[in-house]
């Protein structure tokens, strides 16, 4: 009895979260521009979409936005992640609360932060403040994905690879880097993902004739929902669902190497 008691009170609070998404959903095929009833199934909106100039350049900016950003955080934030672990606990810590700052900050304060310091620097608003934005808020995710890999490392691996005559960066390259690849992939996905929905701060750091998907969808929708939103959101939700999926497999999965496999590494140093 307990049991099904705590099973029904998980489905109702799901049914709560995901109702108004399923809603969206079977209206996106509905071929009634009215959302108050059903007028049959249709495929209609989903090839207006990709019709309309203005959302398939707002598609454009997004994942170009989104690629660049996630990639150049990525790197920036591996890069980091490894200083990082490298502090002493003192210096450790203090980093560690200025990662944690941007993540626990509300974004309409990193927004508008943002939109004050690229004004300040004489930056125009548009693509590249877009995309510094980005990148921005990207990279502590980023650090926060691969710290718990290069935790989970073999701490003795870099030296040893170091006293078989590797340089330092060959060392990480051939060593440390394949370790802690799954923890830079999440965090490339996440940063992906984060940057293709992220409304607000888009919203302050872009510029006139920039626009990405969700600064699109706001301003259609204040003249009205129009049904080819009902098929872009659907669309979007299946792509971060993909996405959020695949981080989730590759953070459950992996496992740290075996003995074997890091002697073996470390024999194809030389």
């Amino acid at each position: 009895m307990k049991k099904t008691v705590k099973k029904l009170y998980l489905f109702l609070i799901y049914l709560f979260l995901y109702a108004p998404v399923f809603t969206l959903i079977i209206f996106s095929f509905n071929n009634s521009k009215s959302r108050a009833h059903w007028d049959g199934f249709t495929l209609r909106w989903y090839g207006e979409l990709f019709q309309d100039r203005q959302i398939i350049s707002s598609l454009s900016y997004t994942l170009t936005v989104a690629l660049l950003a996630s990639l150049m955080a990525t790197i920036v934030g591996t890069a980091a992640a490894v200083g990082i672990f490298n502090m002493n606990r003192l210096a450790k810590s203090f980093v560690m609360n200025l990662t944690y700052l941007p993540v626990l900050n509300p974004d309409i304060v990193t927004g508008i932060s943002l939109m004050i310091l690229f004004i300040f620097m004489n930056l125009k608003l548009g693509f590249v403040t877009l995309l510094l934005a980005h990148i921005t808020f990207n990279l502590p995710y980023v650090i926060l994905s691969v710290l718990p890999k290069l935790k989970q490392l073999n701490k003795h691996l870099y030296e040893a690879a170091l006293d078989l005559g590797a340089v330092p960066l060959h060392a990480f390259r051939k060593v440390i880097l394949p370790e802690i690849m799954p923890g830079v992939i999440t965090g490339f996905l996440l940063a992906f993902t984060l940057s293709l929905d992220d409304f607000i701060i888009s919203f302050f750091t872009t510029g006139s004739g920039v626009s990405t998907l969700s600064i699109t969808v706001y301003s259609m929708a204040r003249r009205g929902v129009n049904p080819k939103i009902n098929a872009l959101s659907t669309l979007m939700f299946i792509v971060v669902l993909v996405l959020l999926l695949i981080i989730n497999k590759r953070s459950s999965g992996g496992e740290d190497s075996s003995g074997a496999k890091e002697t073996a590494k470390l024999s194809n140093l030389i």
